[in-house]
């Protein structure tokens, strides 16, 4: 029933490739013969293939012996040798049309038992423009020989893994397969699966963010000045609560600076504490797909554990449930500390982050200007004013918010000997009480009634404070336009003589005496101001942080590592879009005008600890819709992306080489900031789900569905209002899109047990909108392999018609001898898909992996 085909390379059994018949005396060889990195092909690489008949298709496993090249592999349980036959890459190069007939003979030589026919096909090449494998084939009987490509040896080409530089993609593994077409042609098929440094470098770069984000906070708290010995004791408390977490953070970083192992951290290894801000096996998979009679196609998919905090634990649930139980103690808290609305504490964060951000460039600006007026030069004057002007005014409108107003007031009743207007009562006995606990009540006026008054508090204060600065900016602009009024005024006619060098110099002097005393008050004004409003929002701040001691800084952790495993996920995935799409201008102009769908397929249960995973997961994702990306030139060698911001708003800056970056549309060189639209949906697959289906709940699920579906409605809108309908890839499926989004609504709605429909379709309409997809379960090892080898399938059998009679063979084939047991394989030693019967038996038909192929994976 099964043909094995075995390859010896220079005294070395590298591998054993198992190879389906097709019910004759001529073997169909549909999967491909890989050569590692280490076994790299020469001209006189010398290649033994051994051939045997397979009767026991669980002995249907690979093995990997050093046998000496004039002994015969001994024979296993379940096959038996049939024939082999020897020859060395040079012979095929260099013979004619670049094919060999071998013949195959028995273990003494001597007698005649089959032919093999040997072909080059070449199918994607190296810089050089050499193969980067070889390829045997024929119509009855056929092989691939592929030679992996290492990062080293520079790889490029639309049809290899796309990298930031050579470095980026490591451990690329390869798999070659041929399938018949339903018009009895061959499509040829090449599987890639590299690891990336970006599973470590996004994560250190995002904690090394964290520590400087929370020390300036922790600084800002120390700078309040001031307080009453309540609110001293609070700041205290809050402050040493911050330092210790401080140190988690920097021991971690430091850990992992540690770290030279390997680029991805494997399943096994999804529980240690010093690993748990990187991803789970992160892997980009790619398939490469050459038609007879269509155009070749990519097809790539991002492979990663279920982004979630697996050291902590999952005995309470996960973010989801946590954050929202939370919430919901915080808003009962008493009189210790004022309770202020997410929303709001959100927006001190802003304030803070605008004011970092604004002032120093504010300050640079009003240098600049009055360099420019030493220099006596109008055209850099008018700019440089130009540039004040539009920062400054940014400055002014960040304080325009009532929240700056009110904490200022309650920070001024937590001065040492304040007088309050009223006293404050007893909780429960006046309705001041009430108002302390919740800022949100009914009666609030305009101002925030959790906020006491002080009898000898100026309201109009900060007004003022806050007006100097745009009349100050006023009297620099007032001053610029009469010193360039006068400089018009005086300049010489023309043809006569222009003012010596020593004039100019005097005018700039004058110039510079003049603007000097106004940009001083200027930014006198915006200390002020900046002063007042970072010590009114740290004050916020220490609310917040204080209303949820520890809990609050033990969720601000779980959800930095989950985000960190989701964010390092999704740098990979548009790292690879962009490089794909580079010469797709339908593309480009979608990701500058509407966005990047990001599409990810979870395939957890809603039972016991996958149930506070998806929950993680789910919070995890919807945090990415705060990424925004950049593209930018270049400027060395170095093209790792670059990460700036804080946890409510980050920025990636993904570098390209020079020539990379000319091919982008000039809203994109010019710096325009890219948004991602994230989306989940999860159908849990295993024998927990079939638990929870029956005797638990699956509401989770069905809610995280839902409100993913409105989400990914919102972007198809968002397209279909900004983007014309012929940018949109062309596939051989032509369902509407439409269409497809009405059959995925019935379909959540229909709440179907392991509806994996939902995932079918919702894969669909993310390559129908130029999205990127990701497959996620516990590990990324098994389900996931189980998905995307389904996927890659269905893909052959519906856009490059697969012939129909191949589809299982192919779907087994790529289980078995393809890029994901060798994920398996790299995780657990194991070339075992960590499955028994018993679990199979409540999988979805085609999900379950061909016999032989799992089972206890003990290394």
């Amino acid at each position: 029933e099964t043909a094995y085909l075995k390859y010896l390379v220079s005294d070395q059994d590298v591998s054993l490739q198992t190879i389906w018949n097709n019910g004759t005396r001529d073997p169909l060889f549909l999967t491909g013969v890989t050569f590692p990195p280490e076994y790299p092909i020469y001209e006189e690489t010398k290649i033994k293939l051994t051939v045997y008949d397979v009767k026991d298709k669980s002995q249907d496993t690979v093995h990997t012996t050093v046998l000496p090249d004039h002994k015969e592999p001994r024979a296993d349980v379940g096959r038996s040798f049939l024939g082999c036959t020897t020859f060395t890459v040079g012979d095929l190069v260099k013979s004619k049309e670049q094919q060999l007939t071998l013949t195959l003979r028995t273990s003494d030589g001597g007698k005649t038992v089959g032919t093999i026919e040997v072909n080059l096909v070449k199918m994607g090449e190296l810089e050089d423009g050499e193969p980067c494998h070889i390829t045997t084939d024929s119509q009855d009987q056929k092989c691939a020989l592929v030679r992996e490509c290492t990062a080293s040896e520079g790889i490029s080409g639309k049809d290899n893994l796309p990298s930031l530089n050579a470095g980026d993609v490591k451990n690329p593994i390869c798999k070659l397969y041929r399938f018949p077409t339903s018009d009895n042609k061959w499509m040829r098929i090449r599987e890639q699966m590299a690891e990336t440094i970006l599973s470590f470098h996004v994560p250190k770069e995002l904690i090394n963010l964290h520590i400087k984000e929370d020390m300036r906070r922790n600084q800002e708290l120390k700078d309040l000045g001031e307080l009453a010995p309540h609110w001293d004791n609070m700041r205290k408390s809050v402050i040493a609560h911050c330092d210790q977490m401080l140190s988690v953070y920097q021991d971690t970083l430091a850990e992992l600076g540690k770290h030279t192992g390997s680029s991805f951290k494997s399943s096994c290894s999804k529980g240690e504490k010093t690993l748990e801000f990187i991803p789970i096996n992160l892997h980009l998979q790619r398939m490469h797909v050459h038609s007879p009679r269509l155009k070749d196609a990519l097809y790539d998919v991002i492979t990663v554990g279920a982004p979630a905090a697996h050291f902590q634990g999952f005995k309470n649930g996960g973010l989801r449930k946590l954050l929202s139980k939370f919430e919901a103690e915080r808003r009962n808290t008493g009189y210790q500390c004022i309770y202020y609305s997410p929303e709001n504490t959100a927006k001190a964060k802003e304030v803070l982050s605008n004011i970092n951000h604004l002032q120093p460039l504010i300050s640079s600006h009003a240098d600049l200007l009055l360099n420019s007026a030493s220099q006596h030069s109008p055209d850099s004057l008018k700019n440089s004013l130009k540039m004040l002007s539009e920062k400054t005014e940014l400055f002014v409108h960040a304080f325009k918010d009532q929240l700056v107003r009110s904490a200022l007031l309650a920070l001024y009743t937590a001065r040492p000997g304040c007088v309050l207007k009223k006293p404050a009562v007893p909780r429960n006995s006046a309705e001041e009480g009430d108002d302390l606990k919740h800022q949100d009540h009914p009666s609030q006026v305009k101002r925030q009634d959790s906020i006491p008054h002080h009898s000898e508090y100026d309201e109009e204060e900060w007004d003022r404070v806050w007006a100097n600065v745009g009349k100050s900016l006023n009297c620099v602009i007032a001053m610029v336009d009469k010193l360039l009024e006068k400089d018009d005024s005086g300049n010489v006619k023309d043809g006569e003589i222009d003012p010596s060098a020593a004039d100019c110099k005097h005018a700039g002097s004058d110039w510079y005496e003049q603007l000097y005393p106004l940009v001083i008050t200027l930014k006198d004004c915006m200390g002020e101001v900046v002063t007042r409003a970072k010590q009114s929002m740290a004050f916020v701040l220490l609310q917040e942080l204080a209303c949820g001691l520890p809990q609050c800084l033990m969720l601000t952790l779980r959800r930095d590592i989950v985000f960190s495993q989701a964010l390092a996920g999704l740098v990979c995935g548009f790292i690879i879009k962009l490089h794909t799409g580079l010469h797709d201008q339908g593309f480009l102009q979608q990701l500058h005008t509407v966005g990047l769908l990001v599409q990810y397929e979870g395939l957890l249960s809603t039972y016991s600890e996958e149930a506070g995973m998806l929950e993680d997961m789910a919070v995890g994702i919807s945090d990415l819709q705060k990424v925004m990306f950049k593209v930018v030139e270049a400027k060395s060698e170095d093209f790792l992306p670059i990460i700036t911001g804080r946890r409510e708003h980050y920025v990636i800056e993904v570098q390209l080489p020079a020539k990379m970056f000319e091919l982008l549309p000039q809203e994109i060189k010019e710096g325009k900031l890219l948004r991602m639209y994230p989306v989940l949906f999860n159908v849990g697959i295993n024998e927990q789900q079939t638990l929870a289906e029956r005797f638990g709940d699956t509401t989770l699920q069905e809610n995280i569905n839902q409100e993913n579906l409105e989400l990914l409605k919102e972007y198809y809108n968002l397209f279909t209002e900004k983007m014309p309908p012929d940018c949109l890839p062309h596939f051989q499926e032509q369902n509407d899109l439409k269409g497809l989004l009405e059959n995925l609504h019935q379909n959540i709605q229909a709440k179907k047990r392991k509806n994996v429909e939902i995932m079918w379709l919702a894969a669909t309409i993310c390559r129908k909108l130029n999205g990127v997809r990701f497959t996620c379960c516990k590990s990324a090892k098994d389900r996931t392999s189980m998905s995307v080898t389904l996927e890659q399938c269905s893909i052959l059998r519906d856009e490059h018609q697969l012939h129909k009679d191949f589809f299982i063979r192919a779907l087994d084939c790529m289980r078995r001898e393809g890029c994901r047991i060798e994920n398996v394989l790299k995780n657990v030693k194991c070339r075992k898909y960590a499955f028994n019967m018993i679990q199979l038996m409540a999988f979805p038909k085609y999900y379950r992996p061909p016999e032989g192929t799992y089972g206890k994976t003990d290394t």
